[in-house]
């Protein structure tokens, strides 16, 4: 019986030589290879322990904290969660998607940063305008930014859970919206895709944007003005997802979003050397479930065309739950709904800061808890990677 690969042993295969790859990838992108294909392995030290009971040893590899790394943001997942219990209200949450046409993602591609940015910007104000003007609240917006197709192809969508209402704009009410219904779609859309391309224009204008190579052409203003007109023709998609029935199926849905990478470990089937075969569904097909053969040159290159920019951050919170005084805000939002103060939160959270895995005292060879730490393994010189960019 064959094991599937890891994402990491893939990684290995071309960070181990890059020299002998024709992959063109910036110091970030190979910094990022790098520190997923050395995730729990011994060239990151470790803690080793021996069982007391069956005397057998048992290593646990430290981890690379990296944001990209799919064996490591699962845990920072549920931490991240624990965290959000605290801010969820007893209310319906809907589920809304922002899709950027697929016409505009070279410009996208070289200039990253920015444009995903104007994403966030856009999306936002979209619904916080439909919110202050169709149901006259402060609503609230958790938003988190996907870039990839299930082919690890260019795809770049924000996923919006938003508050079901909100506080009245003068302060005196909680306004619910319909349990089943919260904007038209169609009207978000418009507004969305106005939005979108008056910040692109205005920052076209302002000289913020790049381009290169066969994007080159586009830095000539009536290459650029084509280029928003044929945007602004199409439909854009914004998909309105059937709405939570609450907090509790709020926070299992963001446990499958927030923290999600690129490509899974499950989805990987087999890694034979000069090529890679991954699951996906194809959406065109009736979500159908399919395999896709890649050379592992452009398997690593389509994985990386989703490494975020250094420090940028893809999980962002607006109107009624933005960073700034949410406590506050939160706090009188449930006064006007009646609602019991939050469950107090655990402050300790395993492993947070050192990339070390809890281990939990249980042998993995005869299930007794009687685990002893022995020492600490110091990592392999100059193997270590960068730790965690900001989320």
């Amino acid at each position: 019986m064959t094991t599937s690969p890891s994402l990491g042993q893939v990684l290995r295969s071309v960070s181990q030589s890059p020299g002998s790859v024709s992959l063109r990838l910036s110091p970030h992108q190979w910094k990022t290879v790098r520190a997923l294909a050395v995730c729990r392995t011994s060239a990151l030290g470790g803690q080793l322990f021996q069982c007391t009971a069956c005397q057998r040893a048992h290593f646990v590899a430290h981890s690379c904290r990296n944001r990209h790394c799919p064996q490591c943001q699962g845990a920072r997942a549920v931490d991240w969660l624990e965290q959000q219990e605290a801010v969820l209200l007893p209310i319906p949450y809907f589920h809304l998607v922002f899709t950027l046409p697929h016409g505009l993602n070279a410009v996208i591609r070289q200039n990253r940063r920015t444009l995903f940015k104007l994403l966030f910007d856009a999306a936002s104000q979209t619904l916080l305008e439909f919110g202050a003007g169709r149901l006259k609240a402060q609503i609230g917006i958790t938003a988190v930014l996907h870039t990839w197709s299930q082919t690890l192809l260019d795809h770049y969508h924000l996923h919006c859970i938003v508050t079901g209402g909100g506080v009245a704009l003068d302060g005196a009410r909680w306004i619910g919206s319909p349990t089943h219904y919260l904007f038209p779609v169609r009207a978000l859309s418009r507004m969305f895709r106005g939005k979108y391309l008056a910040g692109l224009k205005a920052l076209y204008d302002g000289g913020e944007l790049e381009f290169h190579g066969k994007q080159e052409s586009l830095a000539r203003p009536e290459k650029f003005a084509s280029l928003v007109k044929e945007s602004a023709q199409p439909e854009w998609v914004v998909y309105a997802k059937r709405p939570f029935a609450g907090p509790k199926q709020v926070l299992a849905y963001l446990s499958r979003y927030t923290h999600r990478v690129a490509i899974s470990n499950r989805r990987l089937i087999s890694a034979d050397g000069p090529s890679v075969t991954f699951a996906y569904k194809d959406y065109g097909d009736r979500a159908t479930h399919k395999t896709m053969t890649l050379g592992v040159e452009e398997f690593v290159r389509r994985f990386c065309l989703h490494v975020l920019p250094e420090r940028f951050v893809k999980i962002r919170h607006y109107g009624l739950l933005g960073n700034r005084k949410r406590q506050e805000r939160l706090g009188f939002a449930r006064k006007l709904l009646g609602a019991s103060p939050p469950p107090v939160q655990n402050k300790t959270l395993a492993g947070k800061e050192t990339g070390r895995e809890p281990v939990r005292g249980c042998c993995p060879f005869c299930q007794r808890p009687t685990l002893v730490l022995v020492r600490e393994v110091a990592p392999v010189r100059g193997a270590r990677p960068a730790l965690l960019d900001s989320t």
